[in-house]
């Protein structure tokens, strides 16, 4: 383990390796609800430790258990009655709670560790206010590999009212933690310049499970069969109907200028809080043939409702994520159309593994999505070319592969204090 603080010249890519004798024993903390994408990361690297030979443990809130699979995409309707009594409380009082929780923390983790002396790596969903555990791991003696999804310096659901508590514990964390996993590049960048040095660091973005978006061409047809899609070409969305994700512009946008592509339709997956909206929009209209709107859906409903798409649009996404519904459409042999953001392009090839277009700009998705669907052998060669990237590269075996490399190379002799 290390004390050492890192220059960001130190943070690099390090190579994979199957290899997991090292390790007996993950424990995986989270603090998150476990469910919609949350829960879909959480598995990812879970079963693909497991698959491995490695036994994972899971330490998460009551009721969070990521493994329940959820009942729809919507992740304002998955939360515990206790979880959304929390959420109403002022921010203040409810971030006083997030740091109370580390005493919860600290007993739990504590006795938990005590029981099963085998741990060799324990991997945490960083939350913020969350401090109790890089103590626990130093009394342990046991490394702390953190996975950042969220953080002080970008925009968030939830606004900050302890913003400089909660900065000065953060860039604790990032410094003293033995190492950082991002979801992209510039993720990693804004904490650098936010923290300064910190920990070594990895880049890994998301990712989907090949198998689980291999879909016979028999359901395929009846899926289409079923929303009245036809012989059509259809463009995809899934995800939450929400503010952020621009799903509701791209419909307002696009809904004028469908008669310039008759045999073009919408299957639209998901719900949230512009739903309503959207819905409102094509029934007025009178467009329910030709833009589905499924609602929420099944988690177990969701390849082959992929499956059934041609193309999908992401019409926006934060700056600095990594979409796991990308990863998912390209998994699925869907060609996407995104926006042009760094992390996007980490991971997404133009014209080779789908289009990207200039992002705040939904008339130029739109462009992009009559222009693309006009060519269906295209679609098909894209759509595969983005299925044998996820196959090589962006299975979250590969992201374990990443992780554990990552754990040997924190255990040489040069990162031990």
């Amino acid at each position: 383990m290390t004390d050492a603080v890192f220059s960001a010249d130190s943070i690099a890519d390090l190579p994979s390796s199957t290899n997991s004798a090292q390790v007996r024993r993950v424990l995986y903390h989270h603090r998150t609800q476990g469910k919609a994408v949350e829960g879909v990361h959480i598995r990812g690297i879970t079963d693909g430790l497991r698959a491995l030979g490695v036994a994972v443990d899971i330490l998460s809130l009551p009721g969070a258990d990521p493994y329940q699979t959820p009942a729809s995409m919507s992740p304002t309707r998955q939360a515990t009655r206790w979880m959304r009594y929390l959420t109403r409380l002022p921010e203040w009082l409810f971030e006083l709670a997030e740091i109370a929780y580390n005493a919860v923390v600290w007993w739990r983790m504590r006795r938990y560790l005590r029981r099963h002396p085998d741990v060799d790596l324990i991997y945490e969903r960083y939350s913020l206010f969350m401090i109790a555990t890089v103590a626990i791991a130093r009394k342990f003696r046991i490394p702390l590999v953190l996975e950042v999804n969220d953080a002080t310096f970008v925009d968030r659901v939830r606004p900050l009212r302890l913003t400089r508590l909660a900065r000065r514990m953060e860039s604790y964390l990032f410094r003293r933690v033995d190492g950082l996993v991002f979801v992209s590049r510039t993720f990693r960048d804004r904490a650098v310049q936010v923290h300064g040095p910190i920990a070594p660091a990895i880049i890994a973005p998301n990712a989907a499970n090949l198998q689980q978006f291999t879909v016979p061409t028999a359901q395929r047809l009846q899926t289409r069969l079923r929303h009245g899609l036809g012989d059509s070409t259809v463009c995809g969305y899934l995800g939450a109907f929400v503010p952020w994700h621009s799903i509701h512009e791209f419909v307002y946008r696009i809904t004028p200028r469908l008669d310039e592509r008759p045999d073009l339709k919408l299957l639209l997956v998901g719900d949230g809080a512009t739903f309503e909206d959207v819905r409102s929009w094509v029934q007025s209209r009178n467009l329910q043939s030709r833009i589905v709107l499924t609602g929420r859906v099944a988690h177990r409903d969701v390849p082959a409702l992929l499956a059934a798409m041609d193309l999908a649009i992401l019409p926006s996404a934060g700056d600095y994520t990594s979409p796991v519904k990308l990863f998912e459409f390209m998994a699925a042999g869907v060609a996407p159309v995104a926006p042009d953001f760094g992390p996007i392009r980490e991971v997404l090839s133009p014209g080779k593994t789908g289009w990207i277009f200039r992002a705040g700009d939904l008339d130029s998705a739109v462009d992009s999505v009559l222009q693309h669907s006009r060519d269906l052998p295209a679609l098909r060669r894209v759509g595969q070319a983005a299925r044998n990237y996820i196959a090589s590269e962006r299975q979250w075996s590969n992201n374990v592969d990443q992780l554990l490399a990552f754990r040997r190379q924190l255990m040489r002799p040069e990162h031990e204090a």
